[in-house]
């Protein structure tokens, strides 16, 4: 488990990234990033940060390039911003978990459309529901009744 010193310095270093991704990086094989979250080790020494990019496959590759070649840059700019004693080394990721959510709703939003079959049109009809085997009422003891006077 993550403590809170390393999630507070994987908040700073996603602030710094993003600020220096969109105003001081010149690179042109940088298109729209966005830095999604960024995950630093225990120790501090090694932050991973994840993004996002429009685009296709192409785009994203251009990115990742892109992006290892501002890694030296990037980290002395965020030693000097955040002032810890060493800058954790910098990895980046592509975060995959934005395509499956959109991957998701996509799926989810085909099966609100589709339209639903009414039985008899080929489908099995739903199978009727099992009966509940618990005793009728809310299984709680009638506290006006003595145990062993049973209704006999």
């Amino acid at each position: 488990m993550q403590g809170s010193r390393p999630a507070r310095i994987g908040e700073e270093i996603r602030q710094e990234l993003a600020d220096l991704l969109s105003r001081e990086v010149r690179d042109p094989g940088i298109g729209f990033v966005t830095v999604t979250h960024v995950k630093v080790s225990a120790d501090l020494q090694v932050a991973r940060a994840y993004y996002t990019t429009l685009g296709d496959e192409t785009a994203r590759r251009t990115t990742a390039k892109a992006l290892e070649r501002a890694k030296p840059f990037l980290r002395q700019r965020i030693a000097a911003r955040i002032g810890l004693r060493r800058a954790p080394e910098l990895a980046f990721q592509f975060d995959e978990s934005i395509a499956r959510e959109e991957r998701i709703e996509s799926l989810l939003q085909e099966i609100q459309a589709a339209p639903k079959a009414a039985p008899g049109d080929g489908e099995a009809p739903a199978a009727p529901k099992p009966a509940d085997p618990r005793p009728a009422g809310d299984g709680r003891l009638d506290p006006g009744r003595r145990p062993g006077s049973g209704d006999e």
